[in-house]
C-alpha cells in the first residue's frame, strides 16, 4: 500500500510559498477552508443539484434557525462560521457564490468530499456519490482563485501572510462510504496512512481529527447490535470509536512529523473527538437533552430518529421542536447549538492543541 498511498498524497499536496510579514492586532486576517459537509457552507448546492444523502440540504427544514436554508448541513451556523466570529470575520464565502467579495477568504469544503480521489476509491470497491468533490479538486479551485484576483506572486503572499488554513475535517466520507457499503473495520485501517498524511505548507494551519462516530445516530441505527458489551457506558458503540481514535493518532503522528521539518509554520490539531465527547459529558449542563442526546433532531422515526432510506427533508420526516436542545441535527450532522458549543471548546477549553498557539491565533 506504501506506493498506492504515495501517489495518493501526490494528489493532495498543498504546496504554499508565504512571505513573512508583520502581523495586525488581529493574527488572521482570512480563512481559507478545506473538507466536506462539516465546514461546507454552500458549493454543493451550487455546485448543481444535491442528490442522495444531500438531497433536501438546499430546502426546508436545512436552516431553519437562520429562516432559510443556505446549503448547511445544520439547522445553522457550522464550525467554520464561529471561527471566523471569533476572528471579528465576517462568515466565509463559498468558492462557488458568484459575486462573492470573498474578503474573509474563501470556502471550498464540498458536502460530500474525500480526502481520496474518485478513481483510488472505485479501485479499492468504494462507490462515491457523483457529485463527490475530493479534496485535490478543492486544491484545484484553490489555485485558480489565486491564479484570478492576484496580480503578482508578492501580491499573493501579501494576502495569504494572514490566513488561516483550516484543512478538515477530511476523510470521514471516504470512511463513511465504505462503512455504509459492508466494508469491515479492519479493512478501513489501511485507508488511514492514505488519507490523512497530507503535507503543507502554510503559516497557520488547522488540522481537525474525525469525531467519535460511534455515536453518531447513523451508525447507532445501522450497526446496531443486541449485544450489551459492544458499547460503551454512554451508548455509543465502541468499536467504531475505537477506529475513530486510530484515526486520529495516526493524524496527530503525520502533524508531528509535519512539525519538526516546519518549524516556522504553526500546526494545530483541533480535536474534534475530545471536544465532542465534552459536549456529550456536559450536555445537560450546556441545555440539551439528556434523553435525545442520540436522536436526530430531523429523521424518520426509530430509536435514534434516523433512517438512511429517509434523510432529513424527505416526505415522511419530522422534526423536533427546538433543535437547540439536540445535538445531532439529521443523524449525520450537528446542530448549531452543538456546533457552537464545539467551536468554543476548542478555542477556550484546550481541545485545541498547542494551546499558546491557539491563543496566538485566537488573539483579537
Amino acid at each position: 500500500m506504501a506506493a498506492a498511498a504515495a501517489t495518493a498524497l501526490a494528489a493532495v499536496l498543498l504546496l504554499l510559498v508565504l512571505a513573512t510579514t508583520a502581523e495586525a492586532a488581529c493574527s488572521v486576517s482570512a480563512i481559507y477552508s478545506f473538507g466536506d459537509s462539516i465546514a461546507d457552507t454552500g458549493n454543493l448546492l451550487r455546485e448543481g443539484p444535491a442528490v442522495g444523502a444531500f438531497a433536501s440540504i438546499g430546502t426546508y427544514p436545512y436552516g431553519q434557525t437562520l429562516r432559510r436554508p443556505t446549503g448547511r448541513c445544520s439547522d445553522g451556523l457550522l464550525i467554520i462560521d464561529y471561527f471566523a466570529m471569533a476572528l471579528n470575520l465576517s462568515l466565509v464565502s463559498p468558492y462557488l457564490e458568484k459575486g462573492a467579495s470573498f474578503e474573509s477568504g474563501v470556502n471550498f469544503a464540498v458536502a460530500g468530499a474525500t480526502a481520496l480521489d474518485r478513481s483510488y476509491l472505485l479501485q479499492s470497491g468504494v462507490v462515491m456519490p457523483p457529485a463527490s468533490v475530493p479534496l485535490s479538486s478543492q486544491l484545484d479551485w484553490f489555485r485558480s482563485h489565486l491564479n484570478s484576483t492576484c496580480s503578482s506572486h508578492q501580491d499573493c503572499a501579501k494576502k495569504l501572510a494572514g490566513a488561516l488554513f483550516l484543512v478538515g475535517e477530511i476523510g470521514g466520507n471516504d470512511y463513511n462510504y465504505a462503512f455504509f457499503q459492508g466494508r469491515s473495520i479492519e479493512s478501513m485501517k489501511t485507508y488511514v496512512p492514505q488519507v490523512e498524511v497530507i503535507e503543507l505548507g502554510a503559516t497557520k494551519i488547522v488540522i481537525p481529527g474525525n469525531f467519535p462516530i460511534g455515536c453518531s445516530p447513523s451508525y447507532l441505527s445501522l450497526f446496531s447490535t443486541a449485544i450489551s458489551g459492544d458499547y460503551d457506558d454512554r451508548g455509543c458503540l465502541k468499536s467504531y470509536n475505537s477506529f475513530s481514535m486510530y484515526h486520529n493518532d495516526q493524524l496527530r503522528a503525520a502533524i508531528d512529523d509535519l512539525r519538526k521539518v516546519n518549524s516556522d509554520v504553526s500546526i494545530v490539531y483541533a480535536d474534534y473527538y475530545g471536544a465532542f465527547m465534552h459536549l456529550l459529558q456536559k450536555a445537560y449542563l450546556l441545555g440539551f437533552e439528556e434523553g435525545s442526546l442520540f436522536k436526530a433532531c430531523c429523521g424518520a422515526g426509530g430509536k435514534y430518529n434516523f433512517d438512511m432510506n429517509l434523510m432529513c427533508g424527505a416526505v415522511g420526516t419530522n422534526v423536533c421542536a427546538d433543535p437547540a436542545h439536540h445535538i445531532s441535527w439529521d443523524g449525520i450532522h450537528l446542530t448549531q447549538q452543538a456546533y457552537k458549543a464545539m467551536a468554543l471548546s476548542l478555542i477556550m477549553e484546550g481541545f485545541a492543541q498547542p494551546a499558546d498557539i491557539v491563543q496566538k491565533i485566537w488573539s483579537c
